[in-house]
């Protein structure tokens, strides 16, 4: 159930109507905006009479809520959410970029990426540390050591970084490491970890299940955001059909979908998507141009003999020469970069 309340409503009023319902036991998730505060009322509402709270005239209206996600869901949440990542807002009228190697290989790749992407202006620095692949003999990742790599070049370059994680065990350090937690497609419904991530207050990028439904996805977000982490960022990354010629198949209509249905910002990552360098450019244009907040791009110094993923990576020259036509691209529809 949402409750909404006028432009102006007594504060003195929300107050009571919000503790008759705690008293209720039921749980609030509270947002207030320029013009309108909102109350998500969240428990089996269906006890409620919506005109014992209708009677008060600080209330507009109040709307039964039949989708599952109660947290993600605009109807809780109006305005978008931004999301703080080290400093870079994502989720506002600035896009943002994140850019790095699929796979952390050596300090020196690491800093020589991280400068050139910074340069062209990417906001935050990804690479990965722990690599999930379907063969258990293909490259798995550094590990720690590769994060402490992603770390310093992030550090090097002030830049944040984000990375995928793996399993709760790992939690920790991550939270102490990395600005952005990732997680990926195969774990998306790993929801033992994704309720721990929600004890955590650090921003989390959900990646879409290469097999997952928008509510499916969108329920993911809420194990998250039931625990208390509201801090999610969705990345549309592909999913999977009866293609084969490409690695996934792109749904940028997911991100039309999203921002209707829910508050949180959405990424989308070309890259993954389509699995080739050369489609990477026209579908990171296309991904702005319906409404992505940002985007996710492997960038690797030499691709040709990448430990992982060389083939879908950009040489940081076609990096920067993406970058100056997405900022034309934000121009026009009304985003900065």
């Amino acid at each position: 159930m949402v409750i909404v309340f006028k432009k102006g409503a007594p504060e003195a009023e929300k107050q009571r109507i919000k503790q008759m319902l705690l008293r209720q036991n039921f749980q609030i998730n509270e947002s207030t905006g320029e013009n309108l505060t909102v109350f998500g009322v969240i428990g089996d509402t269906s006890t409620i009479d919506p005109r014992q709270i209708t009677v008060s005239d600080a209330v507009e209206k109040v709307l039964r809520v039949q989708e599952p996600y109660k947290r993600a869901n605009r109807m809780f949440h109006p305005e978008d959410t931004v999301v703080d990542v080290g400093g870079v807002k994502v989720g506002g009228k600035k896009l943002v970029v994140m850019a790095g190697p699929c796979s952390i290989e050596t300090d020196a790749q690491m800093n020589e990426v991280a400068a050139s992407v910074k340069e062209s202006g990417a906001g935050i620095l990804r690479g990965g540390a722990f690599k999930p692949r379907t063969s258990p003999y293909s490259f798995q990742g550094l590990a720690e050591k590769g994060l402490d790599m992603l770390e310093n070049a992030g550090k090097n370059n002030n830049l944040p970084i984000v990375t995928e994680i793996m399993s709760a065990d790992k939690i920790d350090e991550f939270v102490d490491k990395v600005d952005l937690i990732q997680v990926g497609a195969r774990n998306m419904q790993n929801f033992a970890l994704l309720k721990e991530l929600g004890k955590t207050r650090k921003p989390i990028l959900l990646k879409r299940g290469m097999s997952a439904t928008i509510e499916e996805w969108l329920m993911a977000a809420e194990y998250i955001m039931s625990e208390g982490n509201e801090n999610v960022i969705l990345c549309e990354r592909g999913i999977r059909t009866f293609e084969t010629y490409t690695r996934n198949t792109l749904d940028l209509s997911s991100v039309l979908a999203v921002k209707k249905k829910s508050h949180l910002p959405v990424i989308v990552d070309p890259s993954h998507a389509s699995g080739m360098w050369w489609m990477v450019e026209p579908l990171a244009k296309a991904a702005v141009a319906v409404g992505a907040d940002g985007l996710m791009i492997e960038v690797h110094n030499d691709p040709e003999n990448a430990w992982c993923d060389g083939a879908q990576s950009l040489k940081p020259k076609k990096f920067e020469h993406l970058m100056g036509d997405l900022k034309n691209i934000a121009n026009i529809v009304g985003r900065e970069l």
